[in-house]
């Protein structure tokens, strides 16, 4: 499954045209969560930030499985759907 932001281009500063919240949760909403809990703000940011071509993803949902902060730490994700409800409204959705 090729998310929308694998089909952007990374070349050197991509920056969003704009951006709103997520209003109901999807499984791109779910990626973004995770993007953002890392401290990135999608996955174009990611791939730019850490000079990485591929983020790993669970092959059974598509789900972002492993991702590098900034400060070189890692967070690992499950499977299962992670961003709440109540967090659906804190995710930011960018257009390009």
């Amino acid at each position: 499954k090729v998310s929308e932001a694998s089909a952007v281009t990374t070349k050197a500063d991509i920056k969003p045209k704009s951006m709103h919240r997520a209003k109901i949760w999807s499984d791109d909403v779910e990626n973004l969560y995770r993007f953002q809990q890392a401290g990135y703000r999608d996955e174009v940011e990611y791939k730019q930030v850490k000079q990485v071509d591929e983020v790993e993803f669970w092959p059974e949902t598509g789900f972002v499985k492993k991702l590098q902060r900034r400060d070189n730490t890692f967070y690992y994700y499950n499977r299962q759907r992670e961003c709440e409800d109540k967090d659906v409204r804190k995710v930011k959705v960018y257009v390009y």
